[in-house]
């Protein structure tokens, strides 16, 4: 199989003598027992060029594949006793980054010396193979893409409000009242002022009167501690707050099914053994680490 890949992206049999070290009897010996073996002639031989039959076309398109794989599968495997070492671009949403990211990034550094990090927290999109980032941490649903995708965790969102917000406009009891109220929007999109909760038993996007939007989650909450209205956001950025007081959680049985978190990387970064042992070090302390707790 090697051999007539060889030979087709060489041009001859002599140059796939040339790259694999063997002869060139050889590679005709060994050519055409793959033909006899498959009982189809793959390659039509002539004394200036090779040519593939429609059967040698298709052959040639799967062999090259598999072969691809191999070599991926091989170095894998060899780069699985090698030492993690170079630089890491990493990116990360900018408050999830600083609380969860940061410290763990530390530990790993100290773990594996020959490592270094280059963190960007960012409450954007990014695009891996154009900002040449190694490993980028998503929370929200995997996007529909050709990226190499690992499930870390995931988070839960609470509604919440100030004690001090709640005594002058009131509890809200039901979905209905929600539209009643000041709301305080974490979103990266300009025009979103809806939340996604669950209402009799079914995702639905409800809104209310935005008074505040912000495409980082710690503006919002701050907003919501200061009394400025109602904030759905994850539960560990407000879980200060409310130990402190400082919020109340709200109507629990809106709660929608906790948010996925990914690491997501390129097919060819995934091979870096300094990119596989960072998302299998996030993987293993994130799953230690609950971030659903209030």
């Amino acid at each position: 199989m090697a051999l007539l890949v060889a030979a087709v992206d060489h041009g001859s049999l002599s140059g796939a003598s040339r790259v694999s070290g063997i002869s060139l009897a050889s590679v005709s010996r060994h050519l055409s027992a793959l033909e006899e073996r498959l009982g189809t002639r793959l390659l039509v031989r002539s004394t200036r060029a090779l040519r593939l039959t429609e059967a040698g076309q298709r052959y040639y398109a799967e062999a090259k594949r598999l072969l691809a794989e191999i070599d991926e599968l091989e170095s894998s495997m060899q780069m699985e006793a090698a030492e993690p070492a170079g630089r890491l671009r990493v990116t990360a949403p900018t408050l999830y980054g600083r609380v969860h990211l940061q410290p763990l990034l530390a530990r790993f550094l100290v773990q594996h010396p020959k490592v270094a990090i280059d963190l960007h927290l960012l409450d954007r999109p990014v695009n891996l193979l154009e900002e040449g980032i190694d490993l980028a941490v998503l929370v929200g649903e995997q996007p529909n893409s050709s990226l190499v995708a690992r499930r870390l965790g995931s988070i839960r969102w609470v509604l919440s409000a100030a004690p001090d917000y709640l005594g002058k406009h009131g509890m809200p009891k039901d979905v209905h009242d929600l539209a009643q109220h000041d709301g305080l929007v974490y979103s990266h999109l300009a025009t979103e002022e809806a939340w996604t909760l669950m209402v009799n038993g079914k995702a639905t996007s409800v809104r209310m009167r935005t008074r505040m939007r912000s495409n980082t989650v710690d503006g919002v909450v701050t907003a919501a501690a200061a009394g400025a209205g109602i904030v759905h956001a994850p539960a560990w950025a407000i879980a200060d707050h409310v130990a402190a007081g400082r919020l109340v959680p709200l109507l629990a049985e809106l709660e929608a099914p906790p948010r996925p978190v990914f690491a997501l990387m390129t097919h060819q970064r995934l091979m870096a053994s300094k990119v596989r042992s960072l998302v299998e070090f996030l993987a293993k302390h994130l799953r230690e680490k609950s971030l659903n707790e209030l």
